[in-house]
């Protein structure tokens, strides 16, 4: 994380020769169960006449020598350490970052005997995570992974950062199974946020519960990307919001009110936004099965879903008919224009292959219920939809794609 005056390559030198200057600074994480601090992230500054500097930049240049930031980055661990030592509260997860790059070029010795001579003095290595950002790593992705599995005998955490902005290497995340997982939220910022970065959110989450990973969202400068965080999975938070990096450690219930505060607010919106949900699926339960047994005596399914397209033209831009195991049995009925076609082309295709299709089916025939889709962007228009499907009898399944616009006049569109 950089954040105020940075030091540039010029200054690098003045670094080295002023080492007493290099000072760590702590930003409190807290978490969603005790909504008090959990941990630190341990961040390095150089203390200039005007104030401290993000050291940043001098890490992340690679034009400075590596043993010039091993050593400044070794001086920064060692003055947090001694801190933590000296305090009270022995539990505090301790983030300690590392350049991947740099931690191999001796396999991760000298940062593992760094932290033994601190686990002679006290300091449990089960407090302590490793931070790493993996975008960045350049060496062999099956050496680093050995590396950490081997810190983690020693009890060390591992924690791989800025996960969201480089999602494109998502499986060597699989391979390196960090204990967590950071997503920045900077995204969020923008005045508007594309569904594509809220699907990249969504499968960082399904794979942080497929290899047991905690998330930690980070850079939160306000009450919306809390409330994101906390609607996302998120166990962990950190950022301007709640609280800066500073010298010194807080109170760990610092923030207990505001974030109990804001945590109620958020189950009550997310409450009525389900009750909405329920409220229109039961809607739909009803009217559909009404309908279906007003045209009962169609004379096949493409005659039954143009006759749904017109009593459904409020609702929908596409319907459709399924078997069981996802050959479609009619056209398609989509609306274009304002105005609907049938498409016969998409007879016989078929669907089984998409995430939860065969859940649902089961999920349908079981309960002998409709069933409203999550929020998902569809491949033909680009555009943000659910689907309500619904068992038209043993074998056959209904499909109704809902428009936007009627999702957004209904509350159902987030």
């Amino acid at each position: 994380m950089v954040d105020g005056n940075e030091v540039g390559t010029m200054d690098a030198l003045d670094v080295m020769a002023n080492l007493p200057q290099v000072i760590p600074h702590y930003q409190p994480i807290f978490s969603a169960d005790e909504h008090g601090v959990v941990g630190y992230e341990v961040l390095g500054r150089f203390q200039t006449e005007t104030g401290p500097v993000s050291l940043g930049p001098f890490f992340h240049d690679e034009t400075i020598p590596e043993e010039f930031r091993i050593e400044v980055d070794d001086v920064v661990t060692k003055k947090a350490l001694d801190y933590f030592l000296s305090l009270d509260d022995q539990t505090l997860l301790i983030f300690l970052n590392r350049d991947a790059n740099l931690l191999m070029l001796d396999r991760g010795e000298s940062f593992l005997q760094l932290l033994l001579t601190y686990e002679a003095k006290g300091l449990a290595l089960s407090r302590i995570v490793l931070e790493i950002n993996e975008q960045h790593f350049k060496g062999d992705v099956d050496q680093l992974s050995h590396l950490l599995t081997y810190l983690r005998t020693y009890g060390v955490k591992v924690a791989v950062d800025n996960i969201a902005e480089h999602s494109i290497h998502l499986e060597r995340i699989g391979v390196l199974s960090p204990d967590i997982l950071k997503i920045d939220l900077r995204e969020l910022r923008k005045t508007s946020v594309h569904q594509a970065y809220q699907e990249i959110v969504h499968s960082i989450s399904l794979l942080a519960r497929k290899i047991g990973a905690t998330l930690l969202y980070e850079d939160i400068e306000t009450s919306f990307q809390l409330q994101y965080a906390w609607r996302h999975g998120g166990r962990y938070y950190q950022g301007y919001y709640l609280a800066k990096p500073a010298p010194e450690v807080v109170p760990r219930d610092l923030l207990k009110d505001l974030l109990r505060q804001e945590c109620h607010r958020f189950i009550q919106q997310e409450k009525k936004k389900l009750e909405t949900l329920y409220q229109i699926a039961e809607q739909f339960q009803q009217r559909i099965s009404a309908l279906l047994g007003k045209y009962k005596k169609a004379a096949d399914f493409n005659e039954l879903i143009s006759l749904l397209a017109g009593e459904l033209d409020d609702v929908c831009f596409r319907i459709y008919v399924c078997d069981e195991d996802g050959f479609q049995q009619s056209g398609n009925m989509f609306k274009r224009g304002g105005r609907w076609e049938l498409q016969p082309q998409y007879y016989m295709k078929n669907w089984s292959w998409r995430p939860y299709f065969l859940e649902n089916i089961i999920r349908m025939r079981s309960r002998r219920r409709g069933i409203l889709s999550d929020l998902y962007t569809d491949i033909e228009t680009g555009e943000t939809i659910r689907t309500y499907s619904y068992p038209i009898d043993e074998r056959h399944y209904l499909f109704i794609d809902l428009s936007y616009s009627y999702l957004f006049e209904h509350d159902a569109h987030y």
